[in-house]
């Protein structure tokens, strides 16, 4: 029975990562669904001057933490614990925006997928970052270039399905921000997961800081 219901779960992603496949073009403002995760869902909050990207885990965690800072961002953090919401584990990374902005990519080196595959949709595969151990994520990954900035969120159940990756738009607020890919365990079967990478070119940085700029003075 349980090889039965493996065999299932891994034919239930196979075939969201197909659907994730075939809709890529579709201009519906609904992404799609992550295996065993509720998101990721983006916010900005222009009056705090704060990005939250969160996810909800089916994975079930008793206590909670607090991780701060982020590796060069003194400002931002990680929280992970019990979701009032459901039974799953809440996960959220709560960024200053103005870090990110700012941030010069050249601190950092050159990181590809976890594991050493190539980041999807970049010719050079690579991305400067940096990873991350938190409960229960390992190689929580970060990445920031001059137009883009993503976040891996390593993802056990995505390991059943081996070397398959599926990249589509990811929306917000009815408009495209980004895309998300979902990363199938590589031969090994790990460092399965999905990469949100957000839009951050010359326009976007300027709007979000005039933005943030006169709510300021407001």
């Amino acid at each position: 029975m349980k090889k039965l219901s493996q065999k299932i779960y891994v034919v239930l992603i196979a075939l969201t990562m197909l659907l994730a496949t075939s809709c890529g073009k579709n201009s519906s403002s609904t992404n799609t669904q992550v295996p065993g995760v509720n998101g990721p869902h983006v916010n900005f909050d222009s009056t705090n001057g704060t990005l939250l990207i969160s996810a909800v885990f089916d994975f079930v965690l008793d206590g909670g933490a607090r991780v701060s800072p982020i590796t060069r961002f003194p400002k931002s953090y990680i929280e992970i614990g019990p979701d009032l919401q459901s039974e799953g584990t809440l996960f959220a990374i709560n960024l200053d925006i103005m870090e990110i902005l700012n941030a010069d990519p050249n601190m950092f080196d050159p990181q590809t997928l976890p594991g050493g595959r190539a980041l999807p949709g970049l010719t050079s595969g690579k991305l400067p970052g940096f990873a991350m151990t938190v409960p229960k994520l390992k190689n929580l990954s970060f990445y920031l270039g001059q137009k883009l900035f993503g976040v891996f969120f390593p993802a056990p159940m995505m390991n059943k399905m081996k070397n398959s990756i599926a990249t589509f738009r990811f929306k917000a607020g009815g408009s495209r921000i980004g895309n998300l890919s979902l990363v199938g365990g590589d031969s090994n079967g790990e460092n399965g997961g999905f990469l949100l990478m957000l839009d951050l070119d010359a326009a976007t940085k300027s709007r979000l800081k005039k933005l943030l700029k006169r709510n300021h003075l407001n």
